[in-house]
């Protein structure tokens, strides 16, 4: 079976986790993790990084910094990975849901400000003794206090747009990026476009940890708070005195030096994924009713899972399941979900689902080799024929 999306482990990763082992620093403090912080903070241009155990627990750590509380609204795409819905559910915030546009499967933008135009009013709120004006709901008369636009598998929507939007509308952004290290929109890097990206380094990701996650900030007193909180909030070196609510979701020391291995090849697993993309378009071109995802020139993506669109999806999956070639289909819409499909979902004619029932993932290692690509596009074209 060629799998779907794993880890490509090439690098120094034994080497850094000896070191781990062989000094006793495997738990969350230790050299590996500001390592880790640092490197990543670098590649995405941003000056602070801070490790968490997870991509979700840097979601629901990015709500906190930006002052989401139970009842406020966070904006999100009704097509994601579940994690991202988890994560404002934990702060007990309400998402709003917006469609996705069907051809770059990213946030419906239209859609979006269309929604904030005619579903939202403008009004002060008091904050720790500083007014501030945020966007409220007119059916709840709730602040939508974030945004989160997720770069669905590298890919990046309008982000002049999105950022132009939010700045009139008075709305935090937190970028979903856990998909997206190595992408680019208009030379910058994903996560940085808001005050906080955030980074996922589970299994399947472009480099791996084996489950990690990495907020990324420009602001120092955001960073030095969400160290603190993801620390359980200890607030002395000595004592165990503890000054709010925190978190224990510091990445530990030896999941950390992985990464720093990771991180070493990066730049090689990009050029990987980027070749095997070229491959996939050119020789899935015109074969059966395939439909590619939409990139907009002014993006440069990672290239993280190849994904296309067609209408014998369940068909398909079957057949390449069976024929040693394992394939996915794509998230289900969250406003499909029992847990949160009471939620808002703002459409014109519901992309969403249009897009879910007919997405396939394929595989997409980085450490793919020629053969197996060529076995994926021969069994996908027998398939067709």
């Amino acid at each position: 079976m060629i799998p779907l999306s794993i880890p490509h482990l090439a690098g120094n990763e034994w080497k850094y986790v000896k070191d781990c082992l062989d000094t006793g620093w495997v738990s969350s403090v230790g050299a590996y993790v500001t390592q880790f912080e640092k490197m990543v903070a670098k590649f995405a241009g941003a000056n602070y990084g801070i490790a968490c155990m997870n991509g979700t627990a840097a979601l629901h750590i990015g709500q906190i910094l930006l002052g989401v509380e139970k009842d406020d609204h966070v904006i999100t795409p009704n097509i994601t990975f579940v994690a991202t819905l988890n994560a404002i559910k934990y702060t007990g915030a309400k998402p709003i849901l917006i469609d996705v546009n069907p051809t770059n499967w990213q946030m419906d933008l239209e859609v979006f400000e269309q929604f904030l135009e005619q579903e939202t009013y403008l009004e002060k709120i008091n904050i720790d003794g500083d007014s501030q004006f945020f966007s409220h709901y007119k059916k709840t008369k709730k602040p939508i206090k974030a945004i989160m636009p997720v770069h669905v598998l590298g890919n990046i929507g309008d982000m002049d747009r999105l950022v132009s939007i939010c700045k009139k509308y008075h709305i935090g952004i937190i970028e979903d990026s856990t998909e997206a290290l190595g992408s680019y929109y208009k030379g910058r890097h994903a996560g940085t476009f808001g005050k906080i990206g955030t980074f996922s380094f589970n299994g399947n990701k472009i480099i791996s940890t084996g489950g990690g996650g990495v907020i990324v900030t420009d602001d120092e007193a955001l960073a030095k708070r969400a160290k603190h909180i993801t620390t359980t909030a200890k607030a002395s070196p000595m004592e165990y005195f503890h000054d709010e609510t925190g978190y224990n979701y510091r990445l530990v020391n030896i999941l950390a030096a992985v990464g720093v291995a990771q991180m070493e090849q990066l730049p090689d697993f990009i050029l990987n994924k980027k070749a095997m993309d070229a491959f996939y378009r050119k020789e899935l071109d015109g074969v059966g009713d395939i439909q590619f995802q939409e990139v907009s020139k002014n993006v440069d993506p990672n290239c993280w899972l190849f994904t296309f669109r067609t209408k014998r999806m369940r068909e398909l999956l079957t057949f390449l399941n069976e024929n040693g070639v394992q394939s996915r289909p794509f998230w289900v819409p969250m406003n499909r979900l029992p847990m949160h499909g009471g939620y808002d979902f703002i459409s014109n004619n519901d992309q969403s689902n249009e897009v879910y029932e007919s997405a396939l993932s394929i595989p997409s290692s980085s450490g793919l080799t020629q053969e197996q690509l060529q076995t994926v596009v021969d069994t996908i074209k027998s398939f067709y024929n």
